[in-house]
């Protein structure tokens, strides 16, 4: 299994990012995939999720309105559109699969061995 993040960059506070997730070693349609985000001297926290069909999303209360989650399962990738982005926004992204929806990061780390490297995201002012 390998989970590779990219898209990450610097942007100034209302500015935007693309994260992509290209996965690889499993049958990518058949899991939910959730970004997670690792903010500096924090833990990690899903902050997007959508089913394995890509028909419903979810989102933290601190991304809603802002970030969009999608995914294209021909190309076995995930998305990440972030908006408005903020400097609490900043942190190290990586995407992660599910068998299905989980609550907690427990649950999630408990079906993911590879994170990868992520793809760090820094907003200043």
């Amino acid at each position: 299994v390998q989970l590779q993040a990219s898209g990450g960059g610097s942007v100034q506070v209302g500015g935007s990012l693309r994260l992509s997730c290209v996965a690889s070693g499993f049958t990518f349609s058949s899991y939910w995939m959730y970004w997670v985000r690792q903010a500096p001297g924090k833990d990690p926290e899903w902050v997007a999720v959508i089913n394995s069909y890509g028909m419903s999303t979810w989102y933290q209360d601190s991304v809603e309105g802002r970030f969009t989650i999608s995914r294209d399962n021909a190309k076995s990738t995930v998305y990440l559109d972030m908006n408005d982005l903020k400097p609490e926004d900043t942190g190290v992204y990586y995407c992660a699969r599910a068998t299905g929806p989980k609550r907690t990061m427990s649950e999630i780390r408990a079906e993911n061995d590879n994170w990868g490297q992520g793809t760090k995201v820094t907003v200043s002012r």
